[in-house]
């Protein structure tokens, strides 16, 4: 009985086309997994918008506090107070494609980061309270303002990481990018400057949409305020 072995040659070009295969297959695996994490992160952004409405309904159109007003009495802040208007808050909070998901988790921090013009009131000199946005009846179109952003992954595995600074913003990516992820749903290692790839935005509407992070630089690098609620027609810059 003839027993034929490959060749050296048979081998090489066997090797050739598997590793042509896996050049094929390891990038198509990670597009099918970003849009596998970006489904779901969309799906907890809807969740987190309804329950902000939600608690707004409850307390005459205003929405929960931050940490930057809460002092050390967490508890009261948005991550805590949305607790009863959403089932599997702890799981909803933290995105499957944030690295530090886990940190967060344990910290009582959060994958997602809401927006400072609204949820951020100015404060005084003596601590006194100022004027915001922070009422679902002061935003005249919802449909086109950003309540919540994907944290950075600059920032924190802390509960004091819930909140953005978006009047820092304006001409300055870096500030951007210390602050939110723009590049958080992508196939790959980000690049250095965080362009490749899109995140989620949550609207004072409800709505979800994933914008390109090159977009969202675009608009930044122009000096416009990307995160400034638009309270006329007149004012929309962005989306």
């Amino acid at each position: 009985m003839n027993c034929r072995a490959f060749t050296l040659i048979e081998l090489l070009v066997v090797v050739a086309i598997i590793a042509v295969l896996a050049g094929l297959l390891v990038p198509a695996v990670g597009r099918v997994r970003a849009r596998g994490n970006e489904a779901a992160c969309a799906a907890n952004m809807r969740q987190i918008g309804a329950s902000l409405l939600l608690y707004a309904n409850d307390h005459d159109g205003d929405f929960p506090e931050t940490s930057h007003t809460t002092g050390v009495k967490f508890d009261r802040a948005w991550i805590f107070a949305l607790r009863p208007y959403m089932q599997n808050c702890d799981k909803v909070r933290i995105s499957p494609a944030d690295p530090q998901g886990k940190a967060r988790l344990q910290a009582n921090g959060t994958s997602y980061i809401l927006n400072s013009y609204i949820f951020v009131p100015e404060i005084g000199p003596f601590g006194e309270i100022g004027e915001s946005l922070g009422n679902v009846r002061r935003l005249p179109l919802p449909a086109r303002t950003i309540l919540a952003f994907n944290t950075s992954d600059q920032q924190g595995a802390s509960v004091l990481s819930d909140h953005t600074h978006g009047e820092r913003w304006p001409g300055n990516w870096a500030r951007v990018c210390a602050d939110i992820q723009p590049d958080r749903h992508r196939a790959g290692t980000p690049k250095p400057d965080h362009t490749d790839g899109s995140a989620n935005y949550l609207f004072a509407d409800g709505h979800v949409q994933a914008i390109a992070a090159s977009e969202v630089k675009r608009h930044i690098d122009r000096g416009l305020p990307f995160a400034k609620p638009p309270l006329q027609t007149e004012d929309l810059t962005f989306p």
